[in-house]
């Protein structure tokens, strides 16, 4: 109170301030062309002592049965199942100091989301704060998630499927209720952009006319939240009566071959329809890492990286939940994605982050009938490319056993500062209406990535 008396006695008024505020720290920094970003959730949380951080020198109850192999960058080694990212290495930063405290799916899960260590219930999250401001220009949706969470590990719908305090507008579309409704599936189809059955295009029109009408004749139809809703209804209707968003969803318009690179599973299929939505316009697309099922199993879970031992496959076995199925349909999936992105000229304006709610125990528990490791929140691994992140790069480190941070801890906040920047966000910008609480991140950017 004291400061803004001072500010009135020299002439300077709050929407002065304001705009001063908004200048000297803008959203998103001068000339900074529109970023997007692919973000692919390893729920259930990788192991990063079978992934980004090996310890062969370990003891083998801590180490696993994998070596560690020669990346394209002198010094930078990973795990012998991802040679394609291995091969792409000087596009790719890896983070080997991610902490937190909690070792619970659900509300790791909401944190790792709303990028903060104690989230409220109403935080909203990463994607829907991107929304809010850096909207797609777009007639797509600007955020689209893909897969949704499924099983007794998933977070509540509302910390992912709505906009949290940010409101219905910053949600995403969600396309994948079912685990067989994804780009894998061979009946797979977009149903979402199909007009009523018992409401033709032509009966849409006539109610868009008759809106626009009262709009035209009524005050309320000339005030900000008016034009706003306006808005929202003008994209709706052109999505039903246009062709943009039925052929970027259109996945069987990719050639076979295409499909194959990027492997003919849940995230292959899934990340090849992610690339296809950013060169469409769509500013975030988040992406569940299911690499679906192997040949005549049974149980269904996308928890594909939850690898206690405790779903009939063990973490070192060849199964829908073992690291020798799905680490290498990740590998190939994600580098496929990042030289597609790369070969299109896109990989310069888009963000791919690649991160579990939490890592896995150093040491290998063994019990009943399969192994596994458990849950580990206070050291683990975390991958992004794109948008300007230091290829080749490894920031923090961790202990012998991988399990504590030895130096450079990453706090959720500052690594999801961190993705803000790269995506030319200012990580302070204000989500509120009065302009002063409430920002984007209370993080700071690594700059050593950057």
């Amino acid at each position: 109170m004291l400061q803004a008396g001072g500010i009135g006695a020299v002439g300077l008024t709050l929407a002065d301030l304001l705009q001063a505020e908004a200048t000297e720290n803008p959203t998103t920094a001068p000339g900074t062309p529109p970023k997007s970003c692919i973000f692919i959730h390893q729920y259930g949380g990788l192991s990063q002592l079978d992934s980004w951080d090996l310890k062969p020198d370990a003891p083998r109850e801590i180490r696993g049965p994998y070596l560690p192999i020669q990346t394209a960058t002198p010094g930078f080694q990973i795990c012998e199942l991802m040679p394609q990212l291995a091969s792409m290495s000087e596009h790719i930063a890896v983070i080997r100091s991610m902490t937190h405290h909690m070792a619970e799916h659900r509300q790791a899960n909401s944190m790792t989301l709303a990028g903060r260590t104690k989230p409220a219930a109403d935080d909203p999250s990463f994607g829907a704060i991107v929304t809010q401001l850096r909207p797609s220009e777009s007639t797509l949706p600007g955020h689209v998630w893909l897969q949704k969470y499924g099983g007794g590990a998933a977070p509540p719908d509302h910390t992912y499927l709505t906009g949290g305090r940010l409101g219905m507008g910053c949600a995403p579309m969600l396309i994948g209720e079912r685990h067989d409704d994804n780009p894998a599936s061979a009946d797979f189809r977009v149903r979402a952009f199909d007009a009523p059955a018992d409401v033709s295009l032509q009966r849409l029109e006539q109610r868009r006319t008759v809106l626009q009408g009262f709009q035209q004749h009524s005050p309320l139809g000339r005030s900000p939240e008016f034009e706003a809703q306006d808005l929202y209804q003008r994209r709706s209707f052109e999505l039903l009566h246009g062709s943009a968003a039925k052929t970027a969803f259109d996945i069987d318009q990719e050639e076979a071959a295409v499909r194959d690179r990027y492997g003919r599973n849940p995230l292959g299929q899934s990340l090849l329809l992610a690339r296809r939505l950013i060169e469409s316009g769509v500013r975030l697309v988040n992406v569940v890492a299911w690499t679906g099922l192997a040949v005549d199993e049974k149980f269904v879970s996308v928890e594909t990286w939850d690898m206690h031992g405790n779903a009939d496959v063990g973490i070192f076995e060849n199964g829908w939940n073992g690291l020798p199925f799905a680490l290498p349909r990740t590998d190939q999936a994600v580098a496929t994605l990042l030289e597609d992105l790369r070969s299109r000229g896109l990989l310069d304006s888009t963000l791919v982050v690649l991160v579990g709610e939490f890592g896995r125990t150093p040491v290998i528990r063994k019990g009943g009938r399969r192994i596994g490791r458990d849950h580990w929140p206070q050291c683990y691994s975390a991958m992004m490319a794109g948008a300007g992140i230091r290829g080749g790069a490894v920031y923090g480190e961790s202990d012998q056993r991988a399990g504590y941070v030895k130096t450079n801890p990453v706090t959720l906040e500052d690594f999801t500062a961190t993705l803000f920047a790269a995506m030319g966000i200012n990580p302070a910008a204000r989500l509120s209406p009065d302009g002063f609480t409430d920002p984007a991140s209370h993080g700071n950017p690594i700059a050593a990535l950057l």
